[in-house]
């Protein structure tokens, strides 16, 4: 385990988490989920000059390509983002998928997934497994794609990984895990070592998604849906990223602990000082530009050896 060193300002953090409770602030239990949805996306949407952004469709879904200038168009990053199964898309996730497009030198492919309350689960994992499909069906050797997601996205990530290996099928070079939701379950110690620092998630909350995701007869047991409880061996290399103020932090150390003892090669990197999925903010921390470009060079050094 790495532990990075805050950079930026208390200041600067704090200024972040206001303006995400500002968003929160409007919502309560009337709000339908498409205004959640459009909230979200006009609160993280930023353009990005010089970078091509094109949307396609794959199979009934949509999705976005975007393609830095002088990325290595046979390199792809299939990317799903976050948002607790019910909010989040190509367009909330357009800056982050953006850069990391940049850093890795590589086409970026993100998925909008089916969400709730429309489509539980397995309904994203599906969609995931589709989308790899349609890669390979589009000539992209597998070697040549890894996998990204942050939150849900991160833990659907690594359920497309479970499945893929079960299935017997080939995997991607590699995967990319921020703030990753990967236990329904809650078991880690910091929902509570955590609980007074985080000003966005909590062991309730979250034990209330798994039971939406998962409907009244579901199992939070199920490694598709907490991939914590899969079996890990066999995997491509992983980079976990998380921040050392959220509740879900064994989330992401309790899998790659996991994950080490199967003897997957992983890295994991505890960013001190920082909240939930904080890459999303790069003109207010330092820290998410930097965990970016390690993103990028983690995965320019796995496509060097393919």
């Amino acid at each position: 385990m790495l532990s990075l060193p805050m950079r930026s300002p208390p200041q600067a953090v704090e200024a972040v988490i206001e303006r995400i409770r500002a968003v929160y602030g409007h919502w309560d239990r009337s709000t339908p989920a498409v205004q959640m949805r459009q909230d979200w996306d006009a609160f993280l949407w930023r353009d990005v000059p010089g970078v091509r952004a094109t949307d396609v469709a794959v199979g009934a879904l949509k999705a976005r390509w975007v393609e830095a200038g002088g990325a290595d168009g046979s390199r792809v990053l299939l990317y799903f983002h976050g948002g607790g199964y019910k909010m989040g898309s190509a367009v909330s996730h357009h800056e982050l998928m953006c850069s990391l497009s940049a850093a890795a030198s590589c086409r970026v492919l993100g998925l909008d997934y089916r969400l709730l309350p429309e489509h539980r689960f397995p309904a994203p994992v599906e969609d995931a497994v589709a989308a790899w499909r349609w890669l390979l069906e589009r000539g992209y050797a597998p070697r040549r794609i890894a996998v990204a997601g942050d939150s849900a996205g991160g833990g659907l990530a690594a359920a497309l990984l479970l499945q893929l290996r079960e299935a017997g099928a080939a995997l991607p070079a590699a995967a990319v895990l921020l703030s990753a939701l990967t236990d329904f379950e809650t078991r880690g110690a910091s929902y509570d070592t955590r609980a007074a620092c985080d000003p966005i998630h909590n062991r309730a909350l979250i034990q209330a998604l798994g039971r939406q995701y998962l409907g009244a007869e579901g199992d939070a047991r199920q490694p598709l849906a907490s991939p914590l409880n899969g079996e890990l061996a066999g995997l491509p290399p992983l980079l976990l990223q998380v921040g050392d103020r959220e509740t879900g932090l064994d989330d992401s150390v309790l899998f790659a602990q996991k994950a080490a003892a199967a003897g997957v090669p992983v890295t994991l990197e505890v960013w001190e000082g920082m909240i939930h999925v904080f890459q999303q903010f790069p003109d207010e921390l330092a820290e998410a530009r930097d965990a970016v470009a390690r993103i990028g060079a983690f995965l320019n050094n796995i496509w060097s050896m393919t």
